[in-house]
């Protein structure tokens, strides 16, 4: 018997190996900002003394992260508010706000009125494609 590589077990078999999602020279962006964020936060440990304190650790910041940061990709919406439809509302507060703000200082302005981001219709790792195209080729995707 002799070993050989996993690379080359792979060949043999006909398996490509891959390290990535197709047509993506990248991995899973939401994911990555997710770990920089759980990395950079200034309660991360150096290191975990055992799985049960990376839990302990963890589930309180995945509570954080999902419901109360909000997220420059989104918005500034909360994963939470979004998936339970409740950015409709949160913009028209932010709206209802900017308004009163620009009331108060309107002499201080200059051009267009300051507006709340816009609501995110989707948002998308690998976007479906369309029997036309291209998944750039649909408008109601972006």
């Amino acid at each position: 018997m002799r070993s050989v590589l996993v690379a080359q077990l792979l060949a043999d078999l006909g398996i490509t190996k891959t390290h990535s999602r197709p047509y993506v020279s990248d991995d899973n962006p939401f994911s990555e900002s997710q770990f920089r964020t759980l990395k950079y936060r200034p309660e991360f440990p150096e290191r975990f003394g055992s799985i049960q304190d990376a839990r302990s650790f963890c589930r309180p910041f995945f509570d954080w992260y999902n419901n109360e940061h909000r997220h420059s990709g989104i918005a500034l919406y909360t994963p939470h508010s979004l998936h339970y439809g409740l950015a409709p509302q949160l913009n028209d507060a932010r709206r209802q706000t900017s308004d009163r703000r620009l009331q108060r200082t309107s002499r201080t302005l200059r051009g267009k009125p300051p507006a709340p981001p816009a609501l995110p219709e989707a948002v998308w790792i690998n976007p479906p494609k369309l029997p036309g195209g291209s998944p750039d080729s649909d408008p109601e995707l972006h």
